[in-house]
């Protein structure tokens, strides 16, 4: 595979001191709770990929994207071989205070959880550094 990385964004939306987080279906981080998000459509920004993701995992329409963080993510197969490469662009969303999340898309489920949840979870590492971040390091 080459090491070209496909780009991706994700979007953390906080709600009184949790973070909503989906449980993926899907590689590179099925069975892993994650911030929703996903892989760039062709001639779609960051921005754009972080709002589309958001609505079609959640359910939810977020906007006003930040960005917080990016992160280069690479994945090796069993020998050594590169499987997966991500250029991820996480941004901080808003959303209405009465909005639910529903699982869809790529989500398996949908949950708010504190960073003391999330440190129990199984989670990539880049989730717990922006949710530690974001909570001071608590």
């Amino acid at each position: 595979m080459t090491s070209a990385a496909k780009a991706g964004s994700a979007g953390i939306l906080e709600r009184d001191g949790r973070f909503l987080l989906v449980l993926r279906r899907n590689p590179p981080s099925a069975d892993m709770y994650a911030f929703p998000g996903g892989r760039a459509e062709p001639d779609e920004t960051p921005e754009q990929t972080a709002l589309r993701e958001f609505r079609e995992e959640t359910g939810i329409s977020v906007r006003n994207p930040q960005l917080f963080s990016t992160y280069d993510l690479r994945t090796h197969a069993a020998d050594g071989s590169l499987s997966s490469h991500f250029f991820l662009s996480v941004f901080r969303v808003e959303a209405d205070g009465d909005v639910v999340a529903e699982a869809a898309d790529d989500a398996a489920a949908v949950g708010w959880y504190t960073l003391e949840e999330i440190r129990r979870l199984p989670v990539p590492q880049s989730v717990l550094e922006c949710a530690e971040r974001l909570s001071g390091g608590e």
